[in-house]
């Protein structure tokens, strides 16, 4: 674990019920730290939304056993409607106008970790700790956000959006270790929860149908043609909920001399245009939303671009424009999806991101 904050008093501890926050609670109870533990219930999973434990009474559950198994209070604040309205809805709105959203880095800002900041102070607590994959380091300039040391668990993406204020009181007690040696220290630690296996996908769509549930959550009928990039009508589709840049399986379109993908959405008339892969390639995009956790030094500079979670980041000359960055890639990256957060690194530092607009 990286040595934690000087100032540190009590804990507040966001606990899901998985094995990374229950783990994260109990290396700072070994620590002796004064701890209590807090579950969002942020959405009910239920009829077909229900496939395996994400956002389940289980959850609730296991994050129970695990404070009653270290000793420490546990509290469940009910969160669904805030939740709901920042992020579900946002989430359904933008895959109706043609965007892939990503939730968690609005879940993050919005409704977890600056929501956990203001009960903390209700709570006398000086620090939040959760199992997120990521580290903070903290200088006389400030506090840094940091990839986590796992590459493959790393979460250091969607966090780019929080405050300072909320970043300082963060504690990542995993962010040093990768997640097999998380799941052993559960073990040696004697969770109950040890051995729960990992979810997935989104929380809040587990069996991973996002245009089944934006069917069965009130978005309207976006169903349309898929046409290929001269304009020709190949079929027809359901919804845009179920389309994203760089999709290819799935698109039932038969036959062809060459695979194709889905090159573009068209909100305005529900079309998906498709093509040939060499269609995905862009050496240049625009960022909107931008949200910087240091200011960088020059209105252009040399830095790394992520832009999704599983992207390896690119080198990239970065030109900032009032709140938002035009980005221009050493290299041609795929699927430069609009609504996908487009993330800032200088080596494994966090500069800041915001979101893919063209």
């Amino acid at each position: 674990m990286d040595a934690l904050p000087t100032d540190i008093g009590r804990v507040l501890v966001a606990m899901s019920g998985g094995v990374d926050s229950s783990a994260a609670a109990a290396l700072l109870h070994e620590r002796g730290l004064d701890l209590v533990g807090v579950t969002l219930h942020l959405w009910d999973a239920e009829g077909e939304d229900k496939v395996g434990r994400c956002c389940a009474p289980e959850d609730r559950e296991d994050a129970r056993r695990t404070c009653d198994h270290l000793g420490i209070p546990h509290y469940v604040l009910d969160e669904r409607a805030a939740f709901r309205a920042h992020v579900v809805d946002p989430f359904i709105a933008e895959y109706e106008n043609g965007r892939t959203p990503t939730p968690c880095v609005h879940c993050n800002r919005t409704v977890k970790l600056t929501m956990l900041a203001r009960l903390a102070d209700e709570l006398g607590c000086t620090h939040i700790a959760t199992g997120h994959y990521a580290r903070i380091t903290r200088d006389p300039s400030g506090v840094r956000l940091l990839r986590g040391v796992d590459a493959n668990k790393d979460q250091s993406y969607f966090l780019f959006g929080l405050p300072q204020h909320v970043l300082a009181r963060l504690v990542f007690p995993l962010g040093d270790q990768t997640k097999d040696t998380t799941r052993e220290q559960a073990i040696r630690l004697g969770l109950p929860n040890a051995q729960k296996p990992d979810s997935q996908e989104l929380c809040f769509v587990p069996d991973g149908d996002i245009g089944g549930f934006i069917g069965r959550h009130g978005g309207s009928d976006t169903s349309g043609r898929i046409v290929d990039h001269a304009g020709a009508v190949l079929a027809k589709h359901q919804g845009l909920g179920d389309f994203t840049v760089g999709k290819r399986r799935g698109l039932a379109l038969g036959g062809g001399s060459e695979p194709r993908y889905v090159l573009r959405i068209v909100p305005d008339t529900h079309e998906v245009i498709v093509g040939p892969s060499a269609g995905l390639l862009s050496s240049e995009t625009t960022v909107g939303a931008a949200s910087w956790l240091h200011e960088p030094g020059s209105d252009s500079f040399e830095a790394s671009v992520q832009i999704r979670y599983r992207h390896r980041a690119a080198p990239a000359t970065i030109r900032r424009e009032a709140n938002r960055f035009v980005v221009r890639f050493h290299e041609p990256q795929r699927a430069l999806t609009p609504g996908q957060a487009a993330v800032v690194y200088s080596g494994d530092e966090v500069l800041g991101g915001g979101f893919i607009e063209a």
